[in-house]
């Protein structure tokens, strides 16, 4: 008789931006599902509802509630994290890099040592609010192409402040051995190659890059591809979890 293998599973911990929840990955997750693998939206504290309170949550939360998460986990662990989520992925994957086998990053990459998202915050700053819709595209750079007025209503009345202590705080990254873990890019609302020539060309932002085994994929959209290109966005992490 042949036996039966058991495969352990393949998690996928998607990890939000700045204003997000878990909800954010609603779409994406049944794609997922439907490859064969198992994902774990996540909604980092602070994040499930406008009236929690966000003082004294830090970037050390949120990254100590993703690190708990991962290490409960059986089987490979890939780490999803978009925009700000971003630096949270690249924190766990310095304290725990022999549970990740993958990392990617969505319209985002890990930031160097020393450097924060939103490094010029007031001290005594609560929150980051949502912007405008304007302010996003012009300060932020966060294009909000392929989300229609639908999908623009829901992003707003779920959104929520962003603890301004998360926002500011310096990446920490330490651990060479996070340098052995493969990481994707997927590029949405800038080309890929602007991160490569960045990456190739010594620019003090994109030092974290340089030293890591990247793989870049261009995702033509707005910044927020999981309202966008949900589908699409679904097959390149499948694609870079295996």
């Amino acid at each position: 008789m042949t036996p039966v293998l058991h495969h352990k599973p393949v998690h996928v911990v998607l990890v939000p931006g700045f204003w997000l929840g878990g909800w954010a990955w609603d779409e994406v997750v049944p794609a997922l599902e439907q490859a064969g693998l198992v994902p774990h939206p996540v909604t980092l504290p602070g994040m499930g509802s406008p009236s929690e309170i966000r003082r004294d949550i830090t970037l050390a939360d949120h990254v100590e509630a993703v690190r708990s998460l991962v290490e409960d986990l059986d089987g490979k662990v890939v780490l999803v994290g978009h925009s700000g989520g971003a630096e949270v992925v690249s924190a766990v994957v310095d304290a725990v890099p022999e549970r990740i086998s993958a990392a990617v990053y969505v319209d985002a990459f890990p930031l160097p040592a020393g450097m924060a998202v939103l490094s010029d915050l007031p001290p005594d700053q609560i929150d980051v609010p949502l912007p405008t819709w304007e302010q996003l595209e012009s300060d932020y750079q966060a294009s909000l192409e392929g989300i229609d007025e639908e999908g623009l209503q829901r992003f707003r009345e779920r959104a929520v402040p962003t603890p301004a202590r998360v926002a500011s705080t310096p990446s920490q990254v330490s651990n060479e051995s996070r340098r052995r873990v493969p990481v994707t890019v997927i590029s949405t609302s800038a080309p890929a190659a602007v991160l490569q020539s960045a990456a190739q060309g010594g620019e003090a932002w994109a030092a974290e890059l340089a030293a890591l085994k990247v793989q870049y994929v261009d995702m033509p959209t707005g910044h927020w591809p999981m309202f966008s290109r949900p589908v699409d966005l679904a097959e390149a992490i499948k694609l870079a979890a295996r």
